[in-house]
């Protein structure tokens, strides 16, 4: 590679005329790169992945022919089904602007629907990270408003305005050192708690087989249950994903963690406790026997998702319906 000496700026550079040599993907490099780009690019928000996948039909448009054609034989048959995320509809300037604001080190305000506060606030930011995490985008930086770092999800930002005065990034700052052990994106103050879930017989092996928490500890008991441990930087975020179990996991501790879920628990029993009766039966007339036969015809896909639960049971035998568990 050829190099430049600038005298004015006392530097050297790459000329401008010098390009790279192309890059030769091995077939397994350039399907791997394909495949990923594609699936994301067609699934998850702008801009990355939308911008991914065009650089990915652009690479596959200058393969050689004979990688071009391994790799089209291949890849119909490989997909990769992602979350369903938030895809930031009408907020691609919203976006954009944070991405300068990030890189120019600009302060920015902004208006934000806020789900901790259930209220419209206004801000001074200072953003630091811009973070995608499973369902959507994240802007992570001091708020004037908090006067403290939060963690602010971008579908929410209803306007943004890009300031003048500039910021600098606190020396040591780190994503991960901010996050610490919190179960996803929201630490909560204080020391770290440990946690012990015990899931059942039942669905221990789909929980196993997940890296959930990077300090999670598995314990597998002689009737096949499992002893869930981890450390986490608040409880209030995990006690949304153990309630997607159901009565197939038990919190052993800490105390407090299963009080939150007994209160869950015993909300939801009440919501539920009392199920609708069985209509009293319809005199039959040649009408409604009519109407019954072209019910009974209809397929399941015919009909709306709402008119194909069970039937209610009798009076005498009325129990709570278990929820459906999280299968991964």
């Amino acid at each position: 590679m050829p190099l430049a000496y600038d005298e004015l700026h006392q530097g050297y550079h790459v000329p401008g005329t010098y390009f790279l040599p192309p890059t030769n993907f091995t077939p397994e490099e350039a399907m791997a790169l394909i495949v990923l780009c594609h699936d994301a690019g067609n699934q998850l928000p702008a801009p990355f992945f939308t911008l991914a996948r065009n650089a990915a039909m652009k690479v596959e448009s200058t393969l050689p022919s004979r990688i071009r054609e391994k790799v089209r034989a291949t890849e119909y048959a490989i997909q990769i089904q992602m979350v369903p995320a938030n895809r930031l509809d009408g907020q691609a300037s919203t976006f954009e602007r944070l991405l300068e604001a990030v890189a120019q080190r600009r302060s920015v305000r902004i208006r934000y629907r806020s789900l901790a506060e259930q209220q419209e606030i206004s801000t001074r930011f200072h953003p630091y990270r811009l973070l995608f995490s499973r369902r959507s985008w994240y802007a992570i930086g001091r708020s004037s408003l908090h006067r403290a770092t939060r963690t602010f999800n971008v579908g929410r930002i209803l306007s943004l305005e890009l300031l003048e005065d500039r910021y600098e990034i606190p020396r040591g700052f780190s994503l991960d050192r901010f996050l610490g052990n919190a179960w996803h994106l929201i630490p909560e103050p204080g020391p770290d708690r440990e946690v012990i879930v015990r899931f059942s017989k039942k669905v221990a092996q789909n929980v196993a087989e997940v890296a959930w928490h990077k300090t999670q500890r598995l314990e597998f008991r002689p009737d096949g249950s499992l002893d869930f441990h981890v450390t986490v930087s608040g409880i209030r975020e995990i006690s949304w994903w153990i309630l997607g179990y159901g009565d197939e996991a038990e919190v052993l501790e800490p105390a407090e963690l299963r009080a939150i879920l007994a209160g869950h628990a015993a909300r939801m029993a009440e919501r539920y406790g009392s199920l609708p009766r069985a209509e009293p039966a319809r005199p039959e007339t040649s009408e409604t026997a009519a109407s019954d036969l072209q019910r009974a015809r209809l397929t399941r896909r015919d009909l709306p998702h709402a008119a194909t639960r069970p039937l209610p049971r009798p009076a005498s035998q009325d129990v709570p319906s278990r929820p459906k568990l999280n299968e991964k």
